[in-house]
């Protein structure tokens, strides 16, 4: 399954390290599952989206930790793509950036020449590749344009446009801006956490150092044991307990300092619900490698934090 994460220590720009693999050993293995791009997006001081991806699985690509190690920013987003639709390319390649804002997509929306007929010509010269993932940004792009900048009603009202007309497996998503990020879980196939984490962790003074159960995904930070920050994933990535699951529906906004909101702004499931059984091999396939269980209890867990 492709793996996202984000991260933000904004208005604190914080150094990071990201890598694939934990284990030397596991880097052939774990690769194999999710072999089909690796991707890191970040911000320069003044703001400027600096994004470094290859198309080519982890075992191949040496210069993924050369590029990512000690990158600075505000906000980050990662990705591991597994793919679904379009080819093994830098430009099907997470993640995407559009207008200073920087996108990774978890999932699998069908029907793409509605997309691309609701988009218009204009919007699809923006549109590098051939991935669902792309078309749906460009769409959200779009819609916060037509919302005069407020990127949540963007979301919202492409979210729910794809929703009604697509047929639709899963949209969970992370967009960034130097200052912000963002994150929705629709519907309940695929899961996506959230951690606030204080400056230090739950034990206080201690670096960030996380790794998904996987070990596809890893960032280490030591500027993170004095500065607060929080972190959206496919799963939990440590034994903190203050990880959460994602609202199916939920929308999620970090501001700088930490400062939370949530909302559920698609309430209704899709009107064209795609299970495993309805996707092409390749599709299902990228929905299933690695795939970790939700806990029982997390999606009952509710309330802006």
């Amino acid at each position: 399954m492709c793996r996202l994460l984000g991260l933000t220590s904004a208005p604190d720009r914080a150094r990071a390290t990201f890598w694939l693999l934990d284990a030397p050993d596991s880097l052939d293995v774990q690769s194999h599952r999710n072999p089909d791009g690796t991707g890191l997006g970040v911000f320069a001081a003044d703001g400027t989206p600096d994004v470094f991806r290859q198309p080519l699985a982890a075992w191949e690509d040496h210069d993924f930790a050369a590029q990512a190690r000690h990158r600075t920013s505000t906000t980050f987003v990662a990705h591991v793509r597994h793919a679904s639709t379009g080819r093994r390319t830098t430009a099907n390649t997470h993640p995407f950036c559009q207008q200073g804002r920087l996108f990774a997509h978890n999932g699998v929306i069908e029907g793409l020449d509605r997309l691309e007929a609701r988009l218009g010509s204009a919007a699809m010269r923006t549109v590098a590749g051939d991935t669902d993932s792309e078309r749906f940004f460009a769409l959200i792009t779009t819609e916060i344009t037509n919302a005069d900048g407020d990127i949540g009603r963007g979301i919202t009202a492409a979210a729910r446009w794809v929703a009604e007309n697509l047929p639709v497996y899963s949209i969970n998503l992370v967009l960034t801006t130097p200052r912000e990020l963002w994150a929705l879980r629709y519907p309940d196939t695929n899961t996506l956490f959230l951690l606030r984490r204080g400056a230090g962790g739950h034990h206080g003074g201690r670096p960030l150092d996380h790794v998904d159960a996987a070990g596809t995904t890893r960032v280490r930070s030591s500027d993170l044991a004095t500065v607060a920050s929080a972190v959206v994933a496919s799963e939990p990535m440590d034994e903190h307990p203050d990880w959460r699951a994602l609202r199916p529906g939920e929308l999620l906004r970090v501001l700088p300092g930490r400062i939370t909101t949530t909302r559920i702004a698609l309430p209704d499931p899709p009107a064209h619900p795609l299970t495993l059984a309805d996707l092409r091999p390749e599709a299902a396939a990228s929905q299933t490698a690695g795939r970790r269980a939700e806990p029982a209890d997390s999606a009952s867990q509710a309330g802006t934090r």
